[in-house]
């Protein structure tokens, strides 16, 4: 309130009065009055610089032109440039070479959360640690199907993945499956009989997850000696897996596990690369990812998991 020496009481009042409280008439601090007239000012000299006022189909541009657009294209130009020096390095450097500089390799791993949050995290989570049931691989472990290089993430990366597991259910007895499914549980458990291992060699098992059934990476089969489950580890969800397979398309039971790929055409340079041949391509190849952004997500994944 303005200052004032003299009794309240002897002010003017309004007549309202609340709980004994009596609101008088003693005008605001001038302070308050300029600070008023001048947020006014303010809001006109806003109205003039910058855009405003919605018209029919647009907005008054204001004197200054600004536009959050062009705020947002110079500040991204600005990382960009800040950007680019590590970036035509990385385009340079194969994956391997990129993990072995710690500089190079501290900038991919920053630089690549984004990448995974969009790209990667819907399937695989955050942190690479997917909700437990979803049927998406741990990449935050030293578990793979494929192999953990930085290579052969970038494979996985380009290439995509779909293994495939036939459906059982045809070829295997009720009892032999419950037994299948008991050597599957005790062999995580280390403690695999020899009619376990009988059954398994008997019915082929042994021809995609190994001789000692710890998974063939050429393959991608599970790896069936740890506790690392790709779908789950009760017997019910073992059964399930064994009767309709993975990826059995005459089965529409089976287990749906695909990962797309991110960049055919890089993909086409690594099978060329494989065989000494050159690549061939026809112009459709996809690109999702580009080579580099494929590069540094390997180094990302790589570092969640430890490798190989």
């Amino acid at each position: 309130m303005a200052d004032n020496d003299k009794n309240p009481h002897e002010c003017p009042d309004t007549g309202h009065e609340w709980d004994g409280i009596t609101e008088l008439t003693n005008p605001p601090p001038r302070w308050w009055i300029i600070a008023l007239y001048l947020s006014g000012l303010l809001v006109l000299v806003y109205f003039i610089l910058y855009p405003s006022l919605p018209l029919v189909n647009d907005s008054t541009d204001g004197l200054l032109g600004w536009t959050q657009i062009e705020e947002y294209k110079e500040n991204l130009a600005e990382v960009e440039a800040k950007r680019a020096p590590f970036e035509d390095q990385l385009a340079a450097m194969s994956a391997e070479e990129i993990l072995e500089d710690e500089e190079l390799r501290n900038y991919a791993v920053g630089s690549s959360k984004v990448l995974y949050g969009d790209n990667c995290a819907a399937c695989h989570g955050t942190g690479g640690i997917p909700p437990e049931g979803s049927g998406y691989p741990v990449l935050a472990d030293d578990d793979w199907l494929y192999g953990g290089s930085v290579g052969k993430i970038v494979e996985t990366l380009a290439k995509g993945r779909q293994g495939m597991m036939p459906a059982h259910k045809e070829l295997l007895t009720d009892e032999e499956v419950d037994q299948l499914v008991q050597f599957v549980i005790n062999r995580s458990e280390g403690q695999a009989t020899d009619a376990g291992w009988k059954l398994y060699n008997d019915k082929g098992c042994v021809a995609c997850h190994g001789p000692e059934a710890q998974g063939i990476q050429q393959l991608g089969s599970a790896n069936l000696s740890d506790k690392i489950w790709r779908f789950s580890g009760e017997p019910d969800e073992i059964r399930h897996t064994i009767l309709h397979g993975v990826n059995d398309t005459n089965d529409p039971k089976t287990r749906i596990a695909v990962m797309p790929g991110w960049n055919e055409k890089l993909a086409v340079k690594l099978e060329a690369e494989e065989w000494d041949e050159e690549p061939e391509y026809d112009g459709t190849e996809t690109q999702r990812l580009s080579e580099t952004e494929i590069k540094k997500l390997a180094v990302y994944v790589h570092q969640l998991g430890g490798g190989e």
